[in-house]
């Protein structure tokens, strides 16, 4: 098992309604991300717009690529676009930055 971290920044204009979009994540998505071996899956959000994701895979780049294929997370990421403060051109979530686990208290 892969323990994943990442970061990225959400637009503090848009914080509020970012919360409340993932108070009602559709439950397609939320079967796909399970289907393709999302487990123990978290995001944090700082007030800053910083935000940190946490999840749990077999194969972190099977498990997104399993994601990129679903019809039903091209929606969620074009829906989420506005919310990113990304390079051009990048969906949400190809623009992670990755975090190196450097510790673990098992």
């Amino acid at each position: 098992m892969a323990r994943v971290c990442f970061t990225a920044r959400i637009r503090n204009d848009r914080l509020e309604e970012y919360k409340r979009r993932h108070r009602e994540v559709w439950p397609e998505m939320l079967a796909a991300l399970r289907e393709t071996g999302w487990r123990n899956y978290s995001l944090f959000l700082r007030d800053d717009g910083q935000l940190t994701g946490y999840v749990e895979v077999d194969d972190f780049a099977a498990a997104q690529a399993g994601m990129a294929a679903r019809e039903v997370n091209t929606r969620w990421q074009t829906e989420m676009q506005g919310f990113f403060e990304n390079p051009p051109g990048l969906r949400p979530d190809e623009a992670f930055q990755f975090v190196e686990e450097v510790f673990h208290l098992d």
